[in-house]
């Protein structure tokens, strides 16, 4: 039996930048209630708390058995029962000429392929201090344009051709950093060999388990996504497409525990 089930969170718990559903948001409770939970994805902490940690409506129990991964793994966040707050762990940040050399290479990569979008909504650039994202949309389109943003989000590369493009391209300019697809309209880069696998060995010596004691549950598990190395390291994985379709695996492994 599992000891830990971990999670991508857009497009796996949640739709892009948006609050998870209640629905979701109950299994979820019912799941920490018999196990360990982890949600690992590319936003920073603040993401997690506005599309997941503001509306769980956990109790404190239960979210000492919630683990927040921001940034691929980047980062760990774990709730403090005592200080009734979130307590980072460790954070694998970059250097200020680290991040100007991956910017450039970032900007470089979409103005040499022709790719950047002709409207944009916020930054499409955002240091994420252990991870430097290009979102080609802009970070705020959802925020200004709800489910229309998603849609257009989703909208962009549905084959992921042009993320895979992009990331092909970049990666050779910066080859002591990891280049990954990110989201649906986003390239994600972090320090050499830190990724969601780098996440789940942590959290394997954080909880003494190990790998054959987790199920990963994501939306990109494909060679290429951010979501593969997790498969790759041998983790138990389950491509979904959609939360919907994570909603309906969490209810059956409620079923049989």
């Amino acid at each position: 039996m599992k000891k830990l089930i971990a999670f991508d969170l857009d497009g796996t718990l949640a739709p892009s930048k948006s609050p998870a559903d209640d629905r979701m948001a109950a299994l979820l409770r019912q799941l920490l209630d018999k196990f360990q939970v982890c949600v690992i994805s590319g936003g920073k902490f603040q993401q997690f708390e506005k599309q997941l940690i503001s509306n769980l409506e956990a109790d404190p129990a239960q979210l000492e058995r919630l683990h927040i991964m921001p940034t691929c793994g980047t980062r760990y966040h774990v709730y403090d029962i005592v200080k009734k707050d979130w307590r980072q762990v460790y954070a694998e940040d970059f250097t200020e000429p680290q991040k100007k050399k991956i910017i450039a290479a970032l900007n470089k990569g979409f103005d040499d392929l022709n790719m950047r979008a002709k409207k944009t909504y916020g930054e499409c650039i955002e240091d994420r201090g252990s991870q430097v994202t290009f979102s080609v949309l802009g970070q705020d389109i959802v925020d200004e344009l709800g489910p229309e943003g998603v849609r257009q989000k989703e909208a962009w590369d549905p084959d992921n051709s042009k993320k895979n493009k992009l990331r092909d391209y970049i990666a050779p300019l910066i080859p002591e950093f990891e280049v990954r697809v990110g989201g649906v309209t986003s390239i994600d880069i972090t320090k050499k060999g830190i990724d969601k696998a780098y996440g789940m060995k942590k959290l394997m010596e954080m909880l003494d388990i190990s790998k054959d004691d987790i199920l990963f549950i994501g939306d990109r598990l494909q060679p290429g996504g951010n979501d593969y190395p997790v498969k790759a390291f041998g983790v138990d994985s389950i491509e979904i497409s959609h939360w919907q379709e994570t909603a309906l695996a969490v209810e059956a492994i409620l079923h049989v525990v």
